[in-house]
C-alpha cells in the first residue's frame, strides 16, 4: 500500500521557521515528481512547491519564492520543505504529493497520483 507520511507542521510565530518532511512508502518514487499543496479554510488546494525526480529542478509559487526551499533523498525515499520567514498567511494545512507526470512542475493538482494526510502549520501574528 503505497503511503506518504507528512510531518514537521506547528505553530510558530511570524518570521519562524519549520521544516516538513514527507516520507513515501509502498514502493519507491525516485522517479516521481513531487511536491507541496496547501489549502486553508475555506480556499483551494494551491500549490507550492516541486521537485524533479533527482532533485535538480525546483518549481515554487510566487507566493513562497525565496522563503521555501524543497529538496528530496531518494534514498530515504523522502521529500522535504524548508520554510523560512513564515507569515501568518502561510497558515494551512500543508500536503505532500507525488506523481509521475511532471505537469506538478506547473502547480496542476491534475498530475498527482498520491497524497497526503496532511500537516497543519499555524503561523503567529
Amino acid at each position: 500500500q503505497v503511503q506518504l507520511v507528512e510531518s514537521g507542521g506547528g505553530l510558530v510565530q511570524a518570521g519562524g521557521s519549520l521544516r516538513l518532511s514527507c516520507a513515501a512508502s509502498g514502493r519507491t518514487f525516485s522517479r516521481d515528481a513531487m511536491g507541496w499543496f496547501r489549502q486553508a479554510p475555506g480556499k483551494e488546494r494551491d500549490f507550492v512547491a516541486a521537485i524533479s525526480w533527482n532533485g535538480g529542478r525546483t518549481y515554487y509559487a510566487d507566493a513562497v519564492k525565496g522563503r521555501f526551499t524543497a529538496s528530496r533523498d531518494n534514498a530515504k525515499n523522502t521529500v522535504y520543505l524548508q520554510m523560512n520567514s513564515l507569515k501568518p498567511e502561510d497558515t494551512a494545512v500543508y500536503y505532500c504529493a507525488a506523481g509521475y507526470s511532471t505537469s506538478m512542475y506547473s502547480g496542476s493538482r491534475g498530475g498527482v497520483d498520491y497524497w497526503g494526510q496532511g500537516t497543519q502549520v499555524t503561523v503567529s501574528s
